[in-house]
């Protein structure tokens, strides 16, 4: 009897491991702040796990900047099945690494502009924005910015999407300006980080007066804390959109639950998730709508937005100019 027991033991244990062997892994590359326990990843994980019969992993590589430069770096000895987390201004560059497949989806969004891209699946958007501290000092613009006392933290636009999304900013606003501007900033700035978790931790250890993120950032404030001392900051110049993508890597050995994936984003399992993990705006609106007290997505004024071509064309000179003037 003891015999059959243990002979039995050894069947189930050797039955197990072949069994977890069945199910594929799907491979996801993110950025850091997706896969956080308060991120939009473990909810998309779970949710997604139970359509799939899959082991969806999500891998946090620093912001969507250096998300980029990894997946360049690997090539197509990548693990990576799915990339998640870049946005328009470089969707050029990444195009050009030959790294991404077409998704061949029929797309239908809810994003304030056209879109037609064959490579590159949105699932949300949002405004760039300075947030500071309630009852401080509100300059309209990135002028009266400039002329103030007020210190600021930013990101390093060669690692960070709102980094790159910030020289796009002052870029669309102020065109030749822009460097006179930057110029302007320069004593502002504290510090800049490689990515924006780094960026608003120092805003929140007061280190800085005001810090680059979203329109979207007091929701999370006002939502999840419950705490109405933080601002954004409204420029009459209006604000950048950023809109983040998600495309299939070419040689995944997952193409079909690639391609799962990325249909799913577009669903409410995916969808309905963002507004109050990821605090942007959903590319596809959650049928009972945003939630109560979330921001407006027509607050901003003017909307301001680089298609990919203009964001990749002005990209370098506008890099060459920040780093000129931060160096004075």
């Amino acid at each position: 009897m003891k015999t059959l027991t243990h002979v039995a033991g050894l069947l189930i244990a050797t039955a197990i491991p072949a069994v977890a062997q069945d199910v594929p892994v799907l491979t996801v590359y993110t950025y850091d702040s997706f896969v956080t326990d308060w991120g939009p990843g473990p909810a998309i994980e779970a949710a997604f796990e139970e359509v799939c019969a899959c082991d969806l992993q999500f891998s946090g590589n620093g912001d969507g900047a250096a998300l980029l430069a990894r997946l360049q770096l690997e090539g197509p000895r990548s693990d990576a099945d799915v990339m998640l987390g870049i946005d328009t201004n470089l969707i050029v560059a990444a195009r050009e690494t030959g790294v991404f497949a077409d998704h061949g989806l029929s797309v239908d969004l809810d994003l304030p502009v056209a879109w037609d891209d064959p490579m590159f699946v949105p699932y949300d958007y949002g405004y760039f924005a300075f947030v500071g501290n309630a009852g401080d000092a509100t300059p309209a613009n990135f002028e009266e910015l400039a002329a103030s006392d007020l210190k600021i933290v930013i990101q390093d636009p060669r690692s960070s999407t709102p980094g790159l999304g910030l020289l796009m900013w002052v870029e669309a606003a102020y065109g030749e300006r822009s460097g006179e501007i930057w110029e302007g900033l320069a004593d502002n700035i504290v510090t800049v980080t490689p990515g924006w978790s780094e960026a608003y931790g120092l805003f929140l250890d007061g280190e800085a007066d005001l810090v680059l993120s979203y329109t979207t950032s007091e929701s999370y404030h006002l939502i999840a804390e419950d705490d109405a001392t933080k601002q954004t900051l409204v420029f009459d110049e209006g604000h950048a959109m950023q809109i983040e993508v998600a495309a299939k890597i070419a040689t995944t050995d997952q193409p079909e639950l690639a391609d799962e994936f990325l249909a799913f984003m577009l669903t409410s399992g995916f969808q309905d998730v963002i507004p109050t993990t990821n605090w942007m705006f959903p590319a596809v609106t959650p049928e009972g709508g945003l939630p109560d007290g979330f921001a407006d997505p027509n607050a901003i004024g003017q909307a301001l937005y680089l298609t990919p071509d203009a964001a990749a064309a002005a990209r370098d000179e506008a890099i060459a100019g920040w780093r000129a003037a931060l160096s004075q």
